[in-house]
């Protein structure tokens, strides 16, 4: 099913007509006067709402400290709702809706909701396991849209240009394209919702990959129901919960990175570096200019044996991609080295930019005896029987009782140039193990997202170094909370 499939290639085909820029035919200044005046045209159709008329979706995952960060918003929300009114809400946790892999992409759940819930509810609100809910703000908001119109309301996001992980899409203008920032919160009127069953019955969506799921859900509305396109809130925020209590917000997010108790030692924490010998010279100087020092035990993994590195030569001939031969034999070398116990295993490529002490801290709040598969999630084939993957450009962190089960397992690569995140991915759906999303981990640069993004999140990791100079990249975006300064050097090809 994987023959000949990898991101590399996904990412060089050609853009569908619709992604050219001139496809959208938008008026900018009827768009800003719409948005400007949502609140009086709301105004002039306000209805009644009621709690119970709304279906609360977490959007949780199945990984113990995930589950316990969406059961803690679901208990906070219900406590808001028994002070406002009699009848609840209904509060759904997406991974437990229906055991499907694709659950989390929403679409596949769509027509379950307005089967369930269309008869009694107006709304479907969904939010993320760190968002804060200011009830009473949430309900005044929703008050002010027609419920028996169709809206898609949300925290409005744009690229300031066309980026690989959305294809290019409108490339000629990319800012006139609005997607929702799903830590804000997003929603649904519930005459959309029902739209959007009729059409996915009949007319699931086209691409076999998940990459940015709220882009691709937004295109998926805009192309299939008449244009329809995202309605910005202001209520709708990001800002800081504590922040947002004195303010008009009805939503927050905790943009803090995750602590759940003493950081990660970094000698509980193996890095593998996978390289090649036609990169030595140009993409290991970067890394050992900015995160490897960070790093208590990293390996560089390559075709070729350079004691000056030094590098190890895996004896695995160098593919052009994939790389999944390379990927199996460095799960190899950590689970069978008879001198370390160490419980995390973190592969990276050799063009990944990486924060060791931020990646300390997240990984405080997951247990390494339990089967953990922890990155930025993509989805292949999951309209069809398909599976959940970690990209591996951002960095693909393995608890040492996932390689054990991955290992003891019968899955392999079906050849060394195979993808491996792909491959990966493949195995662990089928051994039960649940990849874990992380969004602080990037599988492309900073500029490939849009700056109000990143502006609520404390990242991880990014991805390539093409058209950028990475060494500022990482010392802008991932150096911050580093006890050591970079060399005093004014530009880092002064170290090469």
């Amino acid at each position: 099913m994987l023959g000949g499939i990898c991101l590399t290639a996904l990412f060089l085909l050609s853009c569908p007509a619709y992604f050219a820029g001139n496809a959208v035919a938008h008026d900018s200044k009827e768009e800003t006067q719409s948005s400007q005046n949502y609140d009086k045209r709301g105004s002039q159709s306000q209805t009644s709402l009621e709690l119970g008329e709304i279906v609360f979706v977490i959007q949780s995952q199945s990984n113990s400290f995930h589950k316990k960060r969406a059961q803690a918003l679901k208990e906070n929300i219900l406590k808001q709702a028994a002070e406002i009114s009699k009848k609840l809400p209904r509060m759904l946790l997406i991974h437990e809706i229906v055991r499907n892999e694709g659950a989390w992409t929403i679409l596949p759940v769509i027509p379950h909701f307005a089967d369930t819930y269309g008869k009694n509810s107006s709304w479907i609100f969904f939010c993320e396991e760190e968002a804060t809910v200011r009830l009473r703000k949430l309900l005044e908001t929703l008050e002010r849209f027609d419920k028996s119109k169709n809206w898609f309301l949300g925290k409005a996001l744009h690229d300031e240009e066309s980026t690989i992980i959305h294809h290019y899409a409108f490339a000629e203008n990319p800012s006139v394209f609005k997607y929702p920032d799903f830590a804000a919160g997003w929603a649904l009127s519930m005459p959309l919702l029902k739209r959007l069953a009729n059409i996915l019955i009949n007319d699931p969506p086209s691409s076999d990959f998940t990459i940015d799921l709220k882009h691709e859900i937004a295109l998926f509305i805009w192309q299939k129901v008449d244009g329809q396109k995202l309605t910005s809130v202001p209520e709708f925020c990001t800002d800081n919960p504590i922040s947002s209590m004195t303010s008009d917000c009805a939503t927050a997010f905790n943009n803090s990175l995750p602590l759940c108790a003493n950081p990660v030692r970094k000698k509980d924490i193996f890095v593998a570096i996978k390289t090649c010998k036609r990169f030595h010279k140009d993409r290991i100087p970067v890394v050992k200019l900015t995160w490897e020092k960070q790093a208590a035990h990293f390996q560089y993994y390559s075709d070729f044996a350079d004691d000056t590195i030094p590098t190890i030569d895996l004896g695995i001939p160098n593919v052009e991609r994939g790389h999944c031969g390379k990927t199996f034999a460095i799960l190899e070398r950590f689970l069978n080295d008879s001198t370390s116990q160490t419980p995390w295993l973190v592969i990276v490529d050799d063009d990944t930019l990486i924060s060791i002490s931020r990646l300390q801290k997240l990984l405080s709040c997951y247990d390494p005896k339990e089967p953990v598969f922890l990155g930025e999630r993509y989805g292949y084939g999951l309209g069809s029987g398909g599976y959940n993957y970690i990209t591996g450009g951002g960095g693909m962190v393995f608890s040492r009782e996932t390689v054990r089960r991955l290992l003891t397992s019968k899955c392999r690569c079906y050849s060394n140039d195979a993808p491996d995140d792909m491959v990966l991915g493949m195995c662990s759906s089928g051994l039960g193990i649940s990849v874990t999303h992380s969004p602080l981990f990037h599988q492309a640069r900073p500029t490939d997202y849009p700056k109000d993004y990143l502006a609520h999140q404390v990242p991880i990791s990014f991805h390539k170094h093409w058209n950028s100079d990475p060494v500022k990249v990482y010392y802008t975006w991932l150096a911050q909370d580093e006890k050591e300064p970079h060399n005093g050097k004014k530009h880092w090809k002064e170290d090469l």
